[in-house]
């Protein structure tokens, strides 16, 4: 990251956080709470996130006009569920939504990395950490890096507590099975990392996290740890001046709000820009 005066450039949030009945009208709340980007999910409109025969150029028509621009793509769906019906099938979606992403602008497709859960893909569950569900993973990510590939685009996995990829160094392991060159980077959440627990060790455990993954880092996700689980930034625990010192090893690259209700969303915004101030980066 650099200066202070580039993160409103870079600061964006999820789409679905403003859900309305078209594009048209997500896009003027996203720009009305004062972001510049949206990470997009057809969920917003009330289209399942799979959607790849959804109208996507009214979406980008719809980002343009009022200036706003969208760096990722959501294609989350449960990558190791035990249906293996339901999970070949919505990888084909997948596959096809990939295909469209360039469409959108946006050059950056986001998985979950899965669960054995048969019923929420972010709820952890024993088996997560067996040999057949890293296989199941790897398996696949096939279709889809190659479908990446193609494109010319980028998947984003997270390091996420209920998933197989439940932290930074199961991160860094599946980095260093693909290669340097799979099309695939790592949508950092440093929450994502943290409990109520851990909060004092932050910059300990953010430290670790960006020298295993900071250059292949594609994107940042902002919310906070409570006793409850997660909620908005600046809600919660987080010291989020640290949070930016410990990112400022990574490259510009878009920082995404997730968890905030719609009539926050602009607060929190604020609130993100004036944390980066205070953290005084060069």
């Amino acid at each position: 990251m650099t200066g202070a005066s580039d993160l409103p450039a870079r600061l964006g949030i999820f789409a679905r956080t403003f859900r309305r009945t078209t594009p048209d009208e997500v896009a003027r709340a996203v720009a009305a709470a004062g972001y510049a980007l949206a990470h997009w999910n057809f969920a917003a409109i009330g289209r399942p996130t799979l959607d790849a025969e959804a109208d996507v150029g009214s979406v980008r028509e719809a980002f343009d006009a009022v200036g706003l621009g969208i760096p990722s793509v959501s294609a989350t769906y449960n990558v190791i569920h035990p249906d293996t019906d339901l999970r070949a099938a919505q990888t084909a979606q997948a596959v096809r939504l990939i295909s469209r992403t360039p469409e959108l602008g946006a050059d950056v497709v986001t998985l979950c990395t899965g669960t054995r859960d048969p019923r929420n893909m972010w709820r952890a569950h024993p088996d997560n950490t067996s040999s057949r569900a890293w296989s199941d993973l790897r398996r696949t990510l096939d279709p889809l890096l190659k479908a990446a590939r193609t494109a010319g685009v980028r998947l984003g996995v997270e390091p996420e507590p209920g998933n197989v990829v439940a932290d930074a160094p199961l991160a860094a392991r599946l980095l260093d099975e693909l290669g340097a060159g799979a099309p695939i980077g790592i949508v950092l959440d440093p929450a994502n990392l943290l409990s109520p627990q851990t909060i004092p060790h932050l910059d300990e455990i953010l430290d670790e996290a960006v020298g295993l993954l900071g250059e292949r880092v594609i994107g940042i996700q902002a919310k906070d740890v409570v006793a409850a689980g997660y909620s908005a930034a600046g809600a919660g625990l987080m010291d989020y001046p640290a949070v930016f010192r410990q990112l400022s090893r990574i490259g510009p690259v878009p920082v995404i709000v997730q968890d905030a209700d719609e009539t926050d969303a602009a607060r929190v915004r604020a609130d993100l820009i004036r944390w980066y101030a205070e953290a005084k980066l060069p």
